[in-house]
């Protein structure tokens, strides 16, 4: 029989910062014991060791679940990551698997804030918006020229679920949009989306927008051969994996004047390093990962990340799952209603 109530740690801030949320009162309700933890996220190996022993299930943010994390004896309790979100590449899901732990996620959830993000990036860049504030803020009164977006060419690597309502928006500006993606839909060609090869994406767009997954293929997607193909206005926008961008070439190509400027809400390494290149570089705007952080988000995502844990807590298969195949395998650590 399944087990009525789980030890739960708590990684993902806004998850663990929201006591009071519905979110947080439905496992609370159910009998859980919550953790939360005073070091700074995400966790590391070490970090997670010391926390894992005794623990069901875990909401979970960027956290280190490695092969060498999943593997600890500390872990061998655990049920169920449930991550806060839709990126899992700092989870081994093949070894999750093989160990029979349960991993969700949320897909669709975070669509609509990021997308909106999106835009603010571009909108702030390309009209000089931070830019016009700091000045006025320094006693300085001061016009800065910016760049039009309207009937513009707008590039969206990546059409997917965000990609798309990146796209849908731009229809409001009457752009030209082109798209790359290795699985063209044709929901993104209603859309208005014209699939064209990476090379035709970055030589047209008056901006890009980067909405691709983090996979081995997509590491440094934007190098400096890239970055050298772009226009020398272009706005290059990254709402999503910071894994996409040879972020030492971007320093160089806004240092340069290769391209003309950037908004980032993602980096390869969170938080970014107080002397990393780009915190000195020309013409950008850097954001701590925000994108999906707006109050009516992060109230759905957490009562869904809650009902995933009850769910499986319960015997049954929660809505979202990153490996559903963990429930035909032996070594499957819950007890599922109906499986004996």
């Amino acid at each position: 029989m399944a087990r009525m109530s789980w030890k739960v740690l708590v990684t993902a801030r806004a998850f663990e910062g929201a006591t009071e949320s519905e979110g947080w009162r439905m496992l609370e309700g159910a009998g859980c014991e919550l953790v939360t933890t005073p070091l700074d996220l995400p966790l590391d190996h070490g970090e997670l060791r010391e926390l894992l022993p005794g623990l069901d299930a875990l909401v979970a943010g960027s956290d280190d679940f490695s092969e060498a994390t999943l593997r600890l004896p500390e872990a061998s309790d655990l049920k169920f990551i449930s991550r806060w979100g839709v990126g899992y590449d700092s989870i081994d899901v093949e070894v999750a698997t093989e160990l029979g732990i349960v991993v969700g996620y949320l897909p669709g959830y975070l669509d609509q804030a990021v997308a909106d993000f999106a835009w603010a990036l571009l909108l702030s860049v390309a009209r000089g918006v931070t830019m016009g504030h700091e000045k006025v803020m320094a006693g300085q009164w001061e016009t800065v020229w910016g760049h039009d977006v309207h009937h513009k060419t707008l590039g969206i690597i990546g059409c997917g679920r965000i990609g798309k309502e990146v796209a849908r928006r731009a229809t409001g500006f009457q752009m030209r949009v082109l798209g790359y993606d290795p699985a063209p839909t044709e929901a993104a060609r209603e859309l208005g989306v014209e699939y064209v090869s990476l090379e035709k994406l970055l030589a047209e767009s008056d901006f890009i927008s980067l909405n691709a997954a983090a996979t081995e293929a997509n590491r440094n997607l934007i190098d400096e051969n890239a970055l050298r193909q772009m226009k020398k206005t272009v706005c290059l926008v990254n709402t999503g994996r910071g894994s996409l961008i040879d972020e030492m070439s971007l320093a160089c190509a806004l240092r340069e004047g290769w391209i003309g400027g950037a908004g980032l809400d993602a980096f390869v390494m969170e938080p970014l390093p107080t002397d990393h290149p780009l915190r000195s570089a020309p013409n950008i705007l850097l954001t701590p990962h925000m994108a999906p952080m707006t109050h009516g988000t992060r109230a759905e995502v957490n009562v869904a990340v809650a009902q995933s844990i009850l769910d499986l807590m319960a015997g049954k298969r929660p809505k979202l799952l990153v490996n559903p195949e963990v429930f035909k395998m032996p070594s499957l650590r819950v007890v599922m209603r109906g499986r004996q």
